[in-house]
């Protein structure tokens, strides 16, 4: 994880021949947990977190990522009132999901650590989300928490899962986007972490058909996330109305500007814009019938 000269790589892409690093201001920190897992501080990034080979969070740029996975789902559907978070343990996705007039947000995360970890040293990312009473933790494997959940409970779910390696890899199979379509309301929708287009074409290819083999209209929208480098991340926008992947601009205003929330990288224009792919990730995405 790191060298001698503090130097903290993310491996998780050493398969594809690209390696990065952050360079560790003091010590590094080894936490006691199932997974891989460690934080440092790093002049650019602020605090980082990394996990199994790959860098999860830092303090300097997390916003954008649980700004886009929150408000992308939540300002299509509009009228949102049942969110499930599967992962997220840091609390951003939680964060903003709960800016918006939610009756509950369920978050299930797999490692206790993590939340602990978070709540101790990251307490500006879930900035007491977890202290709100709509949000209901539950300690759980998603997978098997999707998979004996009631169905039509939820209207929005979010996968907010680390990479489709080891453990994580169960949160990208079709059984286990079966039973997301299934526990979603009428108008629902699933939005994920799929990726990054550049760096695994091949798998973001078979990932899109897995969710097409599930719903009705799958869609991908981007987001530049500067710590997770290798071109921008990929989210599939999973749903059987189609016409929630287009939400007029206007009505995004309208429903943005109801709320009155601050952001700091998502914005109307921004939410219309990240659904035009550039055309070599189109082509990734592409219907294959």
């Amino acid at each position: 994880m790191a060298d001698e000269t503090s130097w903290v790589f993310e491996t998780v892409n050493d398969p594809e021949g690209f390696r990065t690093a952050l360079k560790a201001e003091g010590p590094v920190r080894v936490i006691d947990s199932a997974q891989d897992l460690a934080v440092f501080e790093n002049k650019t990034f602020g605090r980082v977190m990394i996990l199994d080979g790959a860098y999860q969070i830092t303090t300097g740029d997390e916003f954008v990522y649980h700004e886009m996975m929150a408000h992308v789902p939540l300002f299509a559907h509009g009228a949102a009132r049942d969110v499930l978070i599967i992962g997220g343990g840091d609390g951003g996705v939680a964060r903003e999901a709960l800016r918006h007039p939610v009756d509950r947000v369920t978050m299930v995360e797999i490692d206790r650590a993590v939340v602990d970890l978070a709540r101790e040293l990251f307490p500006d990312v879930s900035r007491g989300a977890f202290d709100d009473p709509r949000l209901d933790l539950v300690i759980d494997d998603g997978a098997a928490f999707v998979a004996n959940a009631p169905a039509g409970g939820y209207d929005v779910v979010i996968v907010d899962a680390p990479d489709p390696v080891g453990a994580g890899a169960v949160l990208f199979t079709a059984d286990f986007y079966a039973g997301c379509r299934r526990m979603l309301k009428p108008g629902g929708v699933l939005v994920t972490q799929s990726g990054m287009p550049f760096l695994s074409a091949d798998w973001l290819s078979g990932h899109a058909a897995t969710l097409r083999g599930v719903f009705g209209a799958v869609s991908f929208f981007l987001t530049t996330v500067p710590s997770y480098v290798g071109g921008p991340m990929a989210h599939g926008f999973s749903t059987d109305d189609a016409g929630l992947a287009a939400v007029p601009v206007e009505t995004l205003r309208a429903r943005h500007a109801a709320l009155g929330l601050t952001m700091r990288y998502w914005t109307p224009a921004v939410h219309a814009g990240a659904f035009a792919l550039p055309a070599y990730v189109a082509e990734i995405v592409a219907d294959g019938e």
